[in-house]
């Protein structure tokens, strides 16, 4: 494992030591790979996933281009919070991952507020 992966693990650590999702506000967490973006919503008191989304999902799939890249979290992040909704979830604890909050990170909080989510 490189060094900037092994810093990021031990902020996530830190991070997770604080957040944590209950079933009136679950946690929405992100992770990020190279090529693509995954988040999901998560109630940890039961330790199950209530919604999640990714650049690989069958809506996001079909879109030309990187799936890595800002536009597509920011589509994401907007599908994501179509989902919350069908779910009837409204406001929610943000969980980065350990990223900084800048760039894919950023676009998806912002699409997910704009699209309806608290936090």
């Amino acid at each position: 494992m490189n060094i900037k992966e092994l810093a990021r693990k031990r902020r996530h650590a830190r991070i997770r030591k604080r957040v944590f999702g209950t079933a009136e506000r679950p946690r929405l967490s992100v992770f990020r790979s190279l090529n693509h973006i995954y988040a999901q919503i998560i109630d940890d008191t039961k330790g199950h996933t209530v919604a999640s989304v990714s650049t690989l999902d069958k809506e996001l799939k079909e879109e030309k281009g990187h799936k890595g890249n800002v536009a597509m979290a920011k589509k994401a992040g907007q599908l994501l919070a179509l989902k919350a909704a069908k779910a009837g979830i409204k406001s929610v604890v943000f969980d980065r991952g350990g990223y900084k909050y800048h760039g894919c990170i950023k676009a998806l909080a912002e699409a997910a507020r704009e699209g309806g989510l608290e936090f």
